[in-house]
């Protein structure tokens, strides 16, 4: 027998279906006024709250508010309602204007609108298209980056690695290798004007080059130390050197998981070979074009941070020795990157990832 407070039947008329319909196939525009719109049609299906909830992934009071909303208000009660204080000066449609034409359109002459592109062409202040975009979380002047991986074996690789970070082997190291290649000794051209008072550190634009080197990197997940070592080179003669470092640091009694990408200097026959000799040495490349899972390179961006990118060094000696003397700070209190998503996580991310892209129309 049903308990609680009854449901208020929702009906939809034919004019509000298409309103509510259109509301939810405009996927670059207000994705909260088109979850309303969403709910409100599950609703009108006759589903309960908590049917509805679970289909669009929400709470139930959330339901329970919007089915309120539209049955007092109808298709007003989904939109936003005015805060108060000094009445608006722009109207819901300026705001859905303005939306719409950043979201689904491009001016004449730039790839991206401006504050005052878009003024020019709404009529609206550039302020108030300062506002409405920080409002809606949006950001035209910038841009990032994506690479899906093609790695047929995936979810496999996924799961086999992110298996080793939350549930490590007994009686085994796990270590995540890689190299930061071609690491560039630069001198500004003239002296650095240190930081003072009100005023940030300068330096010139222009810089020497002093050589280059190459770092090989081992990092233990579990503790969080680094075994490391510069060579001029990169080529699987030194990675072999490196994988000698590697074995003498590691105790006898220890199985070692390495955690590499699918660089060449990997896969080579030399390479093959070392590794068929030392059967305690297990092998696990990370899926193509996804170093992000490889977590020694989490290591590389604080080395640069703190160490690189500011750094002067007039000589690949001294740049090499600004490297070592950041292992040994390292090593003196390492700590551990602590890897929190499970792989299942990380395969329903990438899955919303692929859903977005493949509806971009792009």
């Amino acid at each position: 027998m049903r308990t609680g407070r009854p449901l208020t039947p929702i009906t939809v008329t034919q004019d509000q279906r298409a309103t509510l319909e259109s509301w939810t196939r405009r996927p670059k525009t207000a994705q909260a006024l088109a979850m309303r719109a969403r709910i409100i049609l599950a609703c009108a299906e006759g589903n309960p709250n908590g049917v509805v909830a679970r289909l669009m992934r929400v709470r139930q009071q959330t339901v329970c508010k919007w089915r309120s909303r539209f049955v007092n208000k109808g298709l007003e009660g989904l939109l936003d309602e005015p805060r108060p204080g000094t009445p608006r000066k722009v109207s819901d449609a300026d705001v859905e204007k303005v939306l719409t034409t950043t979201l689904e359109s491009l001016p004449r002459d730039a790839t991206h609108w401006s504050t005052r592109s878009l003024a020019q062409q709404s009529g609206l202040s550039r302020s108030t298209i300062s506002r409405i975009w920080r409002a809606f979380g949006l950001q035209p002047h910038r841009s990032e980056t994506f690479k899906l991986s093609k790695d047929p074996l995936f979810i496999d690789k996924v799961r086999d690695i992110v298996g080793l970070y939350l549930n490590p082997p007994d009686r085994a190291l796990v270590l995540c290798v890689d190299e930061k290649s071609q690491i560039q000794a630069l001198d500004r051209t003239q002296p650095l004007l240190p930081m003072r008072p009100g005023q940030a550190e300068r330096r010139s634009h222009d810089y020497k080059r002093h050589g280059t080197t190459s770092l090989f990197a081992a990092l233990d997940v579990k503790t969080g130390a680094v075994i490391g070592e510069c060579h001029r080179r990169h080529r699987s003669t030194e990675f072999r050197q490196f994988l000698d470092t590697i074995d003498q640091n590691v105790p006898a009694a220890l199985d070692v998981h390495l955690i590499l990408d699918n660089y060449g200097t990997h896969k080579t026959a030399t390479i093959r070979a070392w590794l068929a000799k030392r059967p305690r040495f297990h092998v696990h490349f990370t899926p193509t074009s996804a170093s992000w899972i490889n977590l020694v390179e989490r290591w590389f961006a604080a080395l640069t941070e703190k160490q690189i990118r500011r750094g002067t060094h007039r000589s690949v000696r001294q740049l090499e020795a600004a490297i070592k003397a950041y292992l040994e700070i390292t090593n003196q209190s390492p700590r551990p990157f602590v890897w929190t998503k499970t792989a299942d996580d990380i395969l329903a991310s990438v899955a919303r990832f692929c859903a977005r892209t493949s509806e971009s129309g792009h």
